[in-house]
């Protein structure tokens, strides 16, 4: 691999788009370089370069997935509401899109209806990378939501964690708790753990 396209991975975290490339000859480079197993296409015009990638711990969430919002076992692990390590990143998307996903990163996909999908995004820097994901409240009510899933024990520490933080608003974790229709069972939740 040459200098040039050395550069441009490392620069961009090890990914590339075909609009980063500098010129034709590169281009032609990099793909004689996927055609060699070095570099990995990601998909349509996104290419990967692992070596690039060694000190992040994040990906670029918006070129692999544009509209994802970084969720459920991802977003616990980024507030530290849980000691279990994310198998994969879990992205939400709306509902009817249609994604096609890379073999590398590990992806897990949910496809949320517009009011929950919208619900509580913001965005953080994390890695280099801006990345869009769910809030702290809003990622606490997706634990109870999906409590049958994950299990009562994950649920449990996510919420008792959550309790302990002084960054904690209760106001829009019973607002978005509403909303989300897991109200009551919030409420039992915190009557336990208090």
């Amino acid at each position: 691999m040459d200098a040039k396209l050395q550069k441009l991975f490392a620069k961009n975290k090890g990914y590339l788009t075909r609009k980063q490339l500098p010129d034709k000859s590169t281009y032609n480079h990099l793909l004689k370089l996927v055609d060699e197993g070095v570099i990995e296409r990601i998909k349509y015009g996104v290419y990967f370069y692992e070596e690039a990638s060694q000190d992040s711990m994040m990906i670029d969430v918006e070129k692999i997935i544009p509209g994802g919002v970084l969720c459920l076992y991802s977003a616990w692990a980024y507030y530290e509401l849980t000691v279990q390590i994310p198998q994969s990143f879990n992205i939400a998307i709306e509902k009817n899109r249609k994604i096609s996903l890379p073999d590398y990163p590990p992806i897990t996909l949910y496809y949320w209806q517009h009011d929950y999908y919208e619900m509580g995004i913001v965005s953080q820097t994390i890695s280099g990378y801006k990345v869009h994901m769910y809030d702290l409240e809003k990622s606490v009510c997706d634990a109870i939501k999906y409590r049958t899933k994950i299990g009562m024990e994950t649920t449990s520490e996510i919420l008792k964690t959550y309790l302990n933080r002084k960054d904690r608003n209760l106001t829009r974790l019973i607002d978005y708790a509403k909303k989300m229709r897991v109200a009551n069972i919030l409420k039992t939740y915190m009557e336990i753990q208090l």
